[in-house]
Order: structure tokens, then sequence, then C-alpha cells
């Protein structure tokens, strides 16, 4: 499931925190804070979408992630090679090398990483 900038920010910041409470993302922000009531809503549509749960102490929700960072992003990587690359991950190297005019040994590293990331063989 896709999220948007907005959820995406709040979850890197639970990421990070491991639990906190909307205080304790809010600190995050440094001098940018959003409302306390825009990550109240955000944290209850994260929650909809079974990406955080939280407890409750006292009067206070204490938040927390149900998915972990690499599984997010693994499953981003797999739904852009798929839906902007055909589904080939070489594809989506070679676009890059292309954009970024990479070098051999820089695309042999960046396939190595994602070879261990999937723990798997790419195409």
């Amino acid at each position: 499931m896709q999220l948007t900038k907005a959820e995406e920010q709040i979850m890197h910041i639970l990421w990070i925190l491991e639990r906190g409470t909307v205080q304790d993302i809010l600190k995050e922000f440094g001098d940018n804070k959003p409302a306390r009531t825009t990550v109240s809503t955000i944290l209850n549509i994260l929650e909809s979408k079974e990406f955080v749960l939280h407890e409750t102490t006292g009067r206070v929700n204490i938040y927390y992630p149900l998915i972990s960072k690499e599984k997010y992003s693994k499953n981003q990587l797999s739904g852009l090679i798929k839906n902007y690359f055909n589904g080939s991950f070489s594809s989506m190297i070679s676009f890059f090398a292309k954009e970024n005019n990479l070098s051999v040994e820089e695309m042999d590293k960046i396939i190595q990483e994602t070879k261990e990331f999937y723990n798997e063989e790419i195409e």
C-alpha cells in the first residue's frame, strides 16, 4: 500500500523513535512543526491502514510501527520496478545508470546490495 508524503514522514519518525507520543513526534520536526491535530489525524489514518498501532497509558497514546522500514522499502521498490520498469530490475538499473552516469563498479555495487537486500537472485 502506498503512503502519502505526510504519512511517510510520520512513519520515518516512528521508525527512528520505535515508540512515541504525538508530542514526541512533533519534537522531531524541529522548527517546522505541523499542528498537533495534523499529526494526530495522520496517525489515525496510519492506524486504519494498519501501519501503526497505539497503546493508551492514562490519557496518552503511545504509537509504534507495525511494519518495519525494511519491509516498506522492499514493497515500494518492488512496486517501482513493476509499475515503471515492466517488472525488470535490470531496466531500472540501466535507467539509473544512464541518468546518473554510473560507473560499472557503481552498478555492480547496486546490484550486489539489492541482491543482499532481497536475499535472492535478481534478473
